[in-house]
């Protein structure tokens, strides 16, 4: 007598339906030398990278996260901010409100170290210079060799004078 025996399927891993920048609720698993594993929506595990974490966690600890990346290998890059564009405008908030409480002018260049820049505003280096950027474009900013200056707001009548001055036969420069 011949016993045949079936293998067993190969259980195949439930692919992510996560999609980047996905809001998701977060539950802290365990601690890495790389960054936390954390239990994403109760069903899949993910990495939050020492590196993009600027508050304190823990253990056990329950917070609201977001999908950075799901790689080839189905493995998921976490983070707990916004990624993106998407996250500029609480930053720009916060920049522009450092900026009055200091009387206009902080003391921070392409310089400074991302510790202080976590330190003040919970934000990454990278985050914090594109939010720099978007004000700079909004004409919200100078930059000076020192740190940033928070512009002067133009009376209505200056720039309304200002236009008339550079009008050209052609039309406004």
């Amino acid at each position: 007598m011949v016993v045949i025996r079936r293998k067993k399927p190969k259980t195949v891993k439930k692919q992510a339906d996560f999609k980047e920048g996905q809001k998701v609720k977060l539950e802290i698993f365990s601690e890495t030398k790389m960054g936390y594993i954390a239990v994403i929506n109760g069903t899949h595990r993910g990495i939050l990278y020492k590196n993009e974490i600027f508050q304190p966690i823990k253990i056990k600890q329950k917070i609201d996260g977001y999908i950075k990346k799901v790689r080839d290998d189905n493995k998921i890059d976490l983070s707990l901010q916004k990624p993106g564009f998407k996250a500029i405008d609480p930053q720009l908030k916060k920049i522009m409100d450092a900026l009055h409480l200091k009387d206009g002018f902080l003391p921070l260049t392409d310089k400074t170290s991302p510790e202080v820049i976590a330190d003040l505003f919970g934000i990454s280096k990278k985050a914090f210079k594109k939010a720099i950027g978007n004000l700079y474009k909004k004409r919200l900013i100078n930059l000076e060799h020192n740190g940033i200056r928070l512009k002067e707001k133009r009376k209505a009548s200056d720039r309304r004078s200002n236009a008339r001055r550079r009008k050209t036969p052609l039309g406004p420069r």
